[in-house]
């Protein structure tokens, strides 16, 4: 995996969905996998360059935050290849 990876979890499939809409709208960033964990709580892990990631976790974060928990947000820079063997 040579891309950076973004995560942000919420509570609630609403605020996912729009997570999601405006971390793809802000930035080039590919949808890897979309996570409904259980309890309520779904995560939307994005791929791209650093500073793309960056931007759509950050954007994606604040769309939502108004109206719905954001539990947690994370940008990982240089993955290590085994953590691929985790999201896929």
């Amino acid at each position: 995996m040579k891309e950076s990876i973004g995560t942000v979890e919420i509570r609630g499939l609403t605020g996912a969905v729009a997570a999601a809409d405006a971390m793809l709208k802000t930035a080039t960033v590919k949808i890897q996998d979309f996570r409904i964990v259980g309890s309520g709580l779904v995560t939307v892990i994005v791929s791209g360059d650093v500073a793309a990631v960056q931007t759509a976790v950050t954007s994606g974060k604040t769309a939502v935050e108004t109206f719905c928990d954001v539990i947690s947000t994370n940008v990982i820079a240089r993955p290590h290849e085994e953590l691929e063997k985790m999201l896929c």
